[in-house]
């Protein structure tokens, strides 16, 4: 994928994806538009929808309150191919993208910290062989 213009995604399929793999990835984008059919016809919350939502970790999916206007399992399996044997579950649902963005938080080592590599001079390191 890659985003050439702004606002518009550009996908190329590759000789690396089969074509069970594209045929997913269409259906999900034609789920996807469904869903947006549903909020503009007002049969979806335009605040809380399934897509909006996601991603639906089992915490969120199994805890005791659901306070969503969609059911679990649409939640948790959005589509016939999302089985329970090849769900992948992540381990948190929504977090602030933007506000992550804006202030990273490194979790390495300050630099000082790490031994310095000085090799010598920029001649040294031309002349330096590999043993």
């Amino acid at each position: 994928m890659s985003w050439p213009v702004a606002g518009c995604l550009m996908v190329e399929p590759t000789e690396s994806e089969d074509k069970a793999e594209m045929d997913r990835y269409c259906e999900a984008l034609l789920r996807i538009r469904g869903k947006i059919r549903e909020i503009e016809e007002g049969r979806m919350d335009p605040k809380v929808y399934p897509l909006k939502m996601a991603p639906h970790s089992t915490a969120a999916v199994m805890s005791s309150s659901w306070d969503r206007s969609y059911s679990r399992e649409l939640a948790a399996f959005p589509a016939p191919f999302v089985r329970p044997e090849t769900k992948f579950w992540p381990s948190v649902s929504r977090i602030d993208d933007v506000y992550g963005d804006k202030n990273l938080v490194c979790t390495c080592a300050p630099m000082d910290s790490y031994p310095s590599l000085d090799v010598g001079s920029h001649q040294d390191k031309s002349r330096a062989t590999v043993v």
